[in-house]
Parts: C-alpha cells; structure tokens; sequence
C-alpha cells in the first residue's frame, strides 16, 4: 500500500519544488507539468519561477517570442502555456467533446452553422498571418456576411474561439502592445503534426498527467482535462489498455484507489518526506492538477478558501506537500493565513519564501484560523 504522505513527498520533487539546481528551464517546467494555466501571465511567470534556484528574467516571454511555449486555451477551457510538441495530444482529448455541438452551448453562443463559417473564415485569414482579434473579428464578418457573429468574437472569453483552439486551428501569437493576437499553428509552429486520434492522445495524455499529479483516478483525470466530459467507457478503456501494456498500474493510496506510472512506483514508495515551505502563486498547477475538490490536498472543509468567487484560486501555502494555508502580498507586506490543523508551519521559511518572491526583506503576517 502507497501512502499519502509518500505520494505528497513524491509530487513535490516531480513538481520541481525541491528547485533543483540545474537550469532548468521554462519550458521543461511547462512540460512536467502538462502546462502552466496562463489567464493571468504573472501567476504563470511566477509558477515557473516557484520551481527554479535562480529564475532567469523574462524567461516567459523570451520563450513564446522564440516559438518555445505556445499559449492557448486547453485543459477546461482556460489558457495554458505549453511546449508545442505537448500541444496535439491535450487539445485532441479536448476536441473529442465536441461540446459545441450540445444543444445548451448553441442556444448561449452560436449554431453548428455559424461556428463553420467562422472556422473557415479564420483558417483563410490566419494562413501565415498573425492577426489581433479586431482584424480576425474584420475577416470573419466580411467572409460570413453574418453581422450577429461580432459581438461573440468581440468577447475577451473567447468562447466562439476555444472550438478553434481545440482542434488545432488556432493559437495565440506575440502580443501587440496590450492586445492579443492569434494564428494558425501549422503556419506559425515548426513540424506541427495536427491532432491524434483521441485513443492514440491518450496514451500520451493520460502517462504525462500522472507524471505530475499521480497516483490518481480515471475520473479525477477527466475532471483535470475536460471538467468529466469524455466518455466513461473511452476512458475506462484507455487506462485499461495502458495498464495491460504495462504503462500503469494500479494501486492502493491508504484506501483510495488509483493509477500511478508503473515506472514511478518504487520512487513513490520510497519518497523521502519533503519539508520546506514553498509559497505558490494564484492558479498554480500543484493545486489545479488533482482539483480543488481533493480533500488529502486541501483539507476537508477548506475547499471554499481556496476555489473563490469567478473561477479565481488563491495562492497557497504548501507544507509537507498538502495546502497549509492561503497568503497574498502588496509588496511591502506578505499577509499569511495558516489553517489552524496545520499551523506546524515552520515561521522561518515562510519568511525565507516571502523574501524569495517580493526579492527584498518584507513584513510578513502570520495568522492561524
């Protein structure tokens, strides 16, 4: 039988927290862990540098400049930065929904029809071109002759849009100034391959996801990926096969029952208890990979401290690999809310961490509730 704690030991260094000294860089962070949520860019900036010894400065940007990260909307539906080769696998998983075809999302935002005629449009318009949404909002309506379509392809959420990204259609490009841009991946990324079949995504999806959040159920991946929109039956035989090819295997976590990477199960129950305190960011992977529903992660009953109104996560203290508390910081102040059944936190590397992130000496708060 695997433990938890032996499981939170283990997630902690595959999640780069124990900052190994090696440069690693940002685009091996985005990949170990199947992509950094990028809604806000400096959450995501400081998610990468959360997992480095010394963050080299305007690594992000340096990185989606030189074609190394990509961002786009993926995994639930929320922008991500990811390495372009990780792209395909995810997006196909995503695509395989084809939740534009409901019924319920036609009636909010477009029919089968208009969602054609803006994939069409699109695809002409960003065939070796980079256009900021204005310009891609211009060519559609000129190409569909359908003027209800602007005030959906005006929307920052972009729900018109995600049905593009997800089967490969369109990417975000370089910013212009404070405006977004987008393109087409087979015009703007080396060597992109389009999308796998959904089965053959799978067995690429599924190892990478329990690479980093591991050992964990089928479900709890389908909730990560698709918000538990694929098909139980795929997904059953997905891990099925997997797992008779020898690629998992699985297991015992003190009662719960899980799938762990056949090649991670001796690291797992031989990792040794990971200590130090580390400060996350808003939206950080470590939290959004086994969701905010995980109880063993967060706490029963502290759920609502963490997931808040308008989809926001907050950031968290980590300690012993499960969230000890919640901070956030002004910059001169760093205010920290330990949970009182984990207020074993030791003091001096909260204040280690908070002068980490400010890079000078602030106040830092300590509160237990």
């Amino acid at each position: 039988m695997i433990t938890w704690d032996q499981v939170f030991a283990w997630r902690m260094r595959r999640h780069l927290l124990d900052r190994p000294a090696r440069g690693t860089s940002a685009v091996e962070v985005a990949h170990r862990l199947c992509g950094v949520q990028a809604q806000v860019a400096s959450n995501a900036e400081q998610a990468i540098t959360a997992r480095q010894a010394e963050p080299p400065a305007g690594q992000v940007a340096k990185a989606l400049l030189d074609r190394d990260l990509v961002k786009t909307w993926a995994m639930r539906g929320t922008l991500h930065l990811l390495p372009p080769a990780d792209v395909p696998a995810l997006l196909a998983l995503m695509a395989a929904t084809k939740a534009w075809e409901k019924p319920v999302w036609q009636r909010n935002f477009v029919t089968t029809a208009q969602l054609t005629a803006i994939a069409e449009a699109a695809s002409a318009a960003l065939d070796g071109a980079i256009l900021t949404r204005e310009q891609l909002t211009q060519a559609v309506l000129e190409h569909s002759s359908d003027p209800t379509l602007a005030e959906h392809l005006a929307s920052g959420w972009g729900s018109v849009l995600k049905p593009l990204a997800y089967q490969g259609l369109l990417v975000y490009g370089p910013s212009d100034g404070n405006r977004v841009t987008f393109t087409r991946p087979d015009t703007y990324l080396d060597a992109w391959p389009g999308l796998p079949d959904p089965a053959d995504a799978a067995r690429v999806a599924i190892p990478a996801y329990l690479g980093a959040y591991g050992p964990a159920s089928p479900e709890v991946f389908n909730q990560w990926i698709t918000r538990g929109v694929l098909r139980k039956t795929d997904l059953k035989k997905w891990y099925a096969d997997l797992t008779a090819d020898g690629v998992l295997t699985a297991v015992d976590v003190d009662g719960t029952a899980a799938y762990a990477l056949t090649s991670e199960l001796d690291a797992i129950a031989t990792a040794r208890p990971f200590d130090e305190v580390r400060l996350l960011p808003a939206f950080d992977q470590y939290v959004l990979g086994p969701g905010t529903q995980d109880e063993q992660l967060i706490g029963a009953g502290r759920r609502a401290e963490i997931s808040k109104a308008a989809g926001w996560i907050s950031p968290v203290v980590i300690h012993r690999g499960r969230v000890a508390g919640v901070w956030e910081s002004d910059g001169d102040t760093v205010s920290v809310r330990l949970f009182r059944e984990r207020s074993d936190v030791p003091k001096t590397q909260i204040q280690a961490e908070a002068t980490r992130i400010t890079g000078g000496t602030p106040a830092v708060e300590i509160v237990v509730a």
